[in-house]
């Protein structure tokens, strides 16, 4: 018997990095899931790869969740094609630039509040009646350390996080009466965001990691998605409105992350 057997699982952007880790695990544990992420090709590589590794019912769909439309429609989808919805994984990112803040400009910081926090507001929004109906739900948002610890360079990151964290806690307050617990998980995990600036800047990431007390960052699925797994099964039933910083002790004394970027005239 898994631990998400008879569960219904939305995953955004579960074609990489934490996403596709929480998906593995996930399926792994019996869940049923539908795998989002605006890249259809990737949705449509895990959700297969979920199906033939697992033996999962594992749907894929193309979400964009800076889109209100389709965000809803994935609610929908989900509870349309299996009768009703468990786990909401908000985890879809959609990039940024790495600049200082007096040039960040209005577009970026629009693209990323609605990815970061109207994208998961919209989901949680249309989950919440399905959840309250059924008394039982669970609601994890990945969000980040660049936020907590003011990481140089990333505003528009940091900005959607932590709005997102105080989503997460406001829901948590006063959605805990319907058995509808909220979480936030501040990873520290070699993602595809990691990747990349790790090929522009191997320096920073190399002084990160040295800083990081186990020496290393996390793995998504080795590390991440065993605590959302947690999160995300009636374990968790008393768990609500908290943080947990999965990242090998990085935010104990915070994370070495001080990007060159040439300064403003």
């Amino acid at each position: 018997m898994g631990q998400l057997d008879d569960r219904v699982a939305v995953v955004t952007g579960g074609g990489d990095g934490i996403g596709h880790g929480i998906c593995r695990r996930f399926a792994a544990e019996g869940a049923t899931l539908l795998v989002t992420d605006i890249d259809n090709e990737a949705a449509e590589r895990v959700a297969g790869e979920l199906r033939d590794e697992f033996g999962a019912d594992a749907r894929p769909m193309r979400v964009d969740v800076a889109e209100k439309s389709e965000v809803l429609a994935m609610v929908d989808t989900a509870i349309e094609n299996w009768g009703h919805l468990d786990v909401l994984i908000n985890n879809a990112w959609g990039g940024g630039e790495l600049c200082r803040v007096e040039v960040k400009t209005d577009q970026l910081m629009n693209d990323a509040m609605h990815v970061g926090l109207y994208g998961p507001l919209w989901a949680m929004q249309a989950a919440f009646r399905p959840m309250r109906d059924q008394q039982y739900g669970r609601i994890v948002n990945l969000c980040s350390l660049n936020g907590v610890n003011a990481h140089m360079g990333t505003l528009e990151y940091n900005c959607a996080k932590e709005a997102l964290r105080t989503l997460s806690r406001t829901a948590a307050r006063e959605w805990a009466s319907y058995g509808i617990v909220v979480n936030v998980i501040c990873p520290g995990a070699k993602t595809a965001s990691a990747r990349r600036v790790e090929q522009m800047m191997p320096d920073l990431i190399r002084n990160a990691e040295a800083a990081n007390p186990m020496g290393r960052m996390g793995d998504p699925e080795g590390d991440i998605a065993p605590v959302a797994l947690f999160l995300s099964t009636e374990d968790a039933q008393y768990v609500t409105g908290n943080t947990l910083y999965v990242d090998g002790g990085s935010h104990i004394n915070g994370t070495n992350w001080a990007p060159d970027m040439p300064e403003s005239d």
